[in-house]
């Protein structure tokens, strides 16, 4: 028995046909491009993120020509919004990213109103305008076509499982999963339904939502002509990416931490229980199974990778790999730090004013103090979240798994392991997401999933003085950076 499983994210798509011992028959991937039109905003296009999924759908069929598919998996880039006409399928302008800060004074004055108490108690999350709620409001109130459908009863919105659902299915379904719905900032984690409450203080509908089901619920079947794939596969598990990262990486129990290393980073832990937070992280949902929903507590970091690739073109050096090999070449940032606030703080510090800054810099400082700097960076902002975790957790937290396309870097997971004070096992298979979400699907169907993904461990060597000091310097250029 195989699956199909997608994995839409903001960097590329990626289609994998897999078997339940976690053998990969076929492999695609598509780029994405995101626009930045103004400063804060990020925007894709809707119809390209489903291009670029039926590309890689159409790749990974050819290559397993004769192969039969039983069911498909779906993980996506989460609190990224599309909105569409329900009768043409026309996206109603590109699709908003969670990345983008548009909605941040609409935010704060939400805040400064008194509903953030209530919108925490009810999702788990502090308002921002990372997640979907406000973005909404935004698309109904900026995009006239968007309040002309609505009116109509033609608008669809949602997160992006369900605009693929909806392709996928010739719009015969409209859903979402559990995990994705809980980072709407519209679904209440408690009753597992869309708030009334909720969508009057942002402002928006629950009517133009898709149906929040368990993430191993049938969401519907292919249509035909959509794709080259066949009529009546049924998709049997959507997930957001960080949770499917979650699930790929075998987590069933609180204690160990996952870290997804993109263009920005997924903390999560599984909890006991429906939790807030109280050290600026987010209560959600991890994923709901056979019945029984999962919780957990996340941070996310809204630059994480891809401050590498900035500063790797600030210096003119390439790419990543390039600013990785330059760093190598020191043995030390020489009291250089750089917060990559490029798109304002999120977990912990919640400051959407707090903007990039380099400090510590004499005359014997060179591009490669700046370029090991940067690491170091991504590596105490993990640790920053990690630390938020535990003190959250009230418990030592044992480990941190990572993956995304930043963990192949073993320079950067060794910084990791020494900041954090704790072993970094790093998943062999780059795919954990799609994975996770095809252990998911498999379940679903009813087959035990048992595949072994590997890691490969690190353990700390810097020494803890070192570390210390390190950290030390982070904190001061922190609260720099959002004075």
């Amino acid at each position: 028995m195989r699956v199909l499983a997608i994995d839409q994210g903001t960097t590329n798509t990626k289609a994998l046909i897999v078997d339940a011992a976690g053998h990969i028959h076929a492999h695609a991937s598509a780029p994405s491009s995101t626009q930045y039109p103004h400063p804060g905003w990020a925007e894709q296009s809707a119809t390209g993120i489903w291009d670029s999924t039926r590309s890689v759908i159409d790749a990974v069929v050819s290559q397993a020509s004769g192969t039969g598919i039983d069911g498909i998996a779906i993980s996506n880039q989460r609190e990224t919004i599309v909105a569409w006409d329900a009768q043409t399928g026309a996206p109603v302008g590109p699709a908003i990213l969670w990345q983008c800060r548009r909605t941040a004074p609409e935010c704060a004055a939400l805040i400064a109103a008194g509903h953030n108490e209530a919108v925490e108690a009810a999702t788990g999350l502090g308002i921002n305008p990372m997640f979907p709620a406000s973005k909404l409001a935004w698309i109904i109130n900026n995009r006239p076509e968007a309040r002309t459908l609505l009116d109509q009863g033609r608008l669809r919105a949602g997160p992006v499982d369900s605009w693929l659902l909806w392709n996928l299915t010739g719009g015969a379904d409209f859903a979402t999963d559990h995990s994705n719905a809980a980072r709407t900032q519209l679904f209440d984690t408690r009753s597992l339904q869309w708030s009334a409450e909720l969508a009057q203080i942002f402002g928006t509908p629950t009517t133009c939502l898709p149906q929040p089901l368990a993430s191993d619920a049938r969401f519907g079947e292919t249509a035909a002509n959509i794709s080259s794939l066949p009529t009546g596969i049924p998709i049997h598990a959507m997930m957001g990416d960080s949770h499917a990262a979650l699930y790929g990486h075998g987590v069933r129990a609180p204690g160990t931490v996952k870290a997804t290393y993109g263009t920005g980073s997924s903390l999560m832990t599984l909890t006991p229980k429906r939790d807030a937070s109280r050290h600026g992280l987010s209560g959600t949902i991890a994923w709901t199974e056979k019945n029984q929903t999962a919780y957990a507590l996340e941070g996310n970091i809204l630059v994480s990778a891809q401050a590498a690739s900035f500063m790797a073109t600030l210096l003119g050096v390439g790419d990543a790999r390039a600013l990785s090999d330059l760093a190598q070449s020191v043995e030390t940032s020489d009291g250089v730090t750089f917060v990559p606030a490029l798109s304002g703080l999120a977990a912990p510090h919640w400051n959407d004013h707090a903007t990039g800054t380099v400090a510590g810099m004499t005359h014997g400082t060179t591009p490669a103090h700046l370029a090991r700097a940067t690491f170091e960076a991504i590596a105490l902002q993990i640790g920053d979240v990690f630390d938020a975790m535990q003190a959250d957790c009230g418990m030592q937290l044992v480990a941190l798994r990572a993956d995304g396309g930043a963990s192949s870097n073993s320079f950067l997971m060794q910084l990791q392991a020494d900041l954090l004070g704790c072993p970094v096992e790093r998943a062999m298979i780059e795919e954990i997401g799609a994975l996770g979400a095809a252990a998911m699907a498999f379940g679903a169907l009813g087959v035990e999933w048992s595949a072994d993904t590997g890691s490969e461990r690190f353990d700390p060597v810097m020494p803890s003085e070192t570390a210390d000091t390190l950290r030390s310097t982070w904190r001061a250029a922190i609260a720099r950076a959002c004075s």
